[in-house]
């Protein structure tokens, strides 16, 4: 009998024709699912009969609630290295092999091509003019130059040195910190390493690009919030732990910050009825920074390869949590 996959979260319905599914044969059977589950409940019940789960990297979740709760799975693929959504130790009690699947070599320069996006589209006023010219007016609001500005960036690794270098090139003061960041490091990339209240106080825009952990979790709180100028920005690719969900809704509303650019959300997908949906100073994009079909392409082709080695007996690439 052959084993049933189920691939996750194929929003935009490509899953089957970005990588070539056909090679794993008739030793497996595949069903694609374009829409998340409702709730908890919903999602044990789609996925009972299967023996394969592939789960895109930060979509649905995979709490021990889930996992001890689907007796049939032998196989959770997840793509990306990295994917907090799902409980390995409930997946090691449940004898549930775990893998991890490489993007494309230009996934980190697409996800700071979305910061970059956000933060142009934040201060050239990109969407309340589109919105405007729509209505029929002209020039809402003035926009202003990068050239001369602060950028502070959280989290100098390999997204955090890309922003960097295209600040750089804009003309930027570029200062950088994080929970572990020296001073020679930062040099390197011919950056200033500054204290977090620093940043905070002094950059013009923030943005985040800090592993989510139990150390940075909220690390962008409602005293960092209340830090910073009321004309600066907020700009998040990372994750949306690292900032206290309640004190941005409420930063933005009350206007104590000059706006917010941000691809991750809380709940994702997010809610037609969030706060952040009925702001003006807020530009959002839907989880887009890796989302690009280069990426996505390869993570479902290295998904592929792991299932063939699994199948073959053989322990395919982990998953690094």
């Amino acid at each position: 009998m052959p084993k049933r996959i189920a691939i996750l979260d194929d929003y935009q319905g490509q899953a089957l024709t970005l990588a070539d599914w056909s090679i794993l044969g008739d030793a497996v059977s595949v069903q694609v699912f374009t829409e998340p589950a409702s709730s908890e409940a919903a999602l044990i019940e789609r996925l009972q009969d299967f023996d394969v789960i592939v789960a895109m990297r930060e979509r649905t979740p995979f709490p021990a609630s889930v996992i001890e709760r689907l007796p049939r799975l032998k196989l959770l693929a997840s793509t990306g290295l990295r994917n907090a959504a799902i409980d390995l130790e409930a997946c090691r009690r449940q004898g549930i092999t775990v893998c991890g699947a490489r993007g494309a070599r230009n996934g980190l320069a697409a996800t700071a091509e979305t910061a970059w996006a956000l933060i142009l589209a934040l201060h050239k006023r990109l969407v309340l003019s589109h919105t405007a010219l729509c209505a029929g007016h002209w020039q809402p609001q003035l926009a202003q130059a990068l050239e001369g500005k602060v950028l502070g960036i959280a989290g100098l690794g390999h997204i955090g040195k890309r922003m960097a270098r295209i600040g750089q090139a804009f003309g930027m003061d570029v200062i950088a910190w994080s929970p572990n960041l020296t001073i020679e490091r930062a040099a390197q990339v011919g950056v200033r390493k500054v204290e977090k209240a620093e940043l905070f106080e002094t950059a013009s825009v923030v943005t985040l690009h800090l592993v989510l952990s139990s150390t940075t979790a909220s690390v962008v709180s409602r005293a960092e919030l209340a830090a910073m100028q009321s004309d600066a920005f907020l700009v998040n690719t990372a994750r949306a732990g690292l900032v206290d969900e309640d004190a941005l809704v409420d930063a933005l509303r009350l206007r104590r910050i000059g706006g917010a650019g941000l691809d991750v959300f809380w709940q994702e997908p997010l809610a037609p009825t969030h706060h952040l949906l009925s702001l003006d100073n807020v530009v959002l994009t839907p989880h887009l920074g890796y989302a690009t079909d280069e990426n996505i392409a390869a993570f479902y082709t290295h998904v592929i390869r792991n299932i063939l080695t699994w199948l073959a007996g053989e322990t395919p690439t982990p998953l690094v949590g």
